[in-house]
């Protein structure tokens, strides 16, 4: 199997667009590193390239200190795949974007990686060490289980700030190291 022939599915929900551009960066890490991603909107779910990827990343904001309620249908929907067992064994990420620097991030990322489990996933979360506070700093957020960034109240062409994007375009690449791990070719 060639690295092109493997693909990494990202379904997110972004309804101002601050999320969809993380999920834009996280796909370039995985592109960089020649491997095939289906980016998606919520509203939009390829279910066959779900089914045919080797990893599927979810995001969408924080709201409330919990998940949007759309990328909470997504997972009512994914239930005829969670009784047949067809995503066991693939790779699972998250990432959650949210207006304030806390917001309650880690509960969207368990919320998702709970939803993981239940479907036999395999986890992968974020290795990077902070390397500090600033919106040029990468992991600011000081985030492991997956990835958290944060956006202040202005247009997606302006934040996420620099730092934040990095950290999801590193996301990306580290994925993919990951499936090479997992499953080398």
């Amino acid at each position: 199997m060639s690295l092109s022939s493997r693909s990494v599915a990202i379904v997110y929900h972004s309804p101002y667009g601050h999320t969809e551009k993380v999920a834009q960066y996280i796909a370039q890490g995985v592109t960089q590193s020649g491997m095939t991603v289906h980016l998606m909107q919520i509203d939009a779910v390829d279910w066959d390239a779900l089914d045919q990827s080797d990893a599927i990343v979810l995001g969408c904001p924080t709201y409330m200190g919990s998940l949007t309620s759309n990328l909470k249908q997504f997972m009512e929907q994914s239930s005829k795949r969670w009784l047949a067992r067809s995503w066991q064994g693939k790779l699972g990420a998250a990432f959650t974007n949210g207006g304030g620097l806390s917001g309650d991030k880690l509960a969207v990322l368990q919320q998702i990686n709970l939803f993981a489990m239940q479907h036999g996933m395999l986890w992968t979360g974020l290795p990077m060490m902070p390397t500090g506070r600033s919106g040029t700093d990468l992991n600011r957020m000081s985030s492991f289980l997956g990835l958290m960034t944060q956006s202040d109240n202005a247009s997606a062409e302006v934040t996420p700030p620099s730092g934040d994007l990095e950290t999801a375009r590193y996301f990306g690449e580290y994925i993919v190291q990951v499936l090479n791990r997992i499953t080398p070719l």
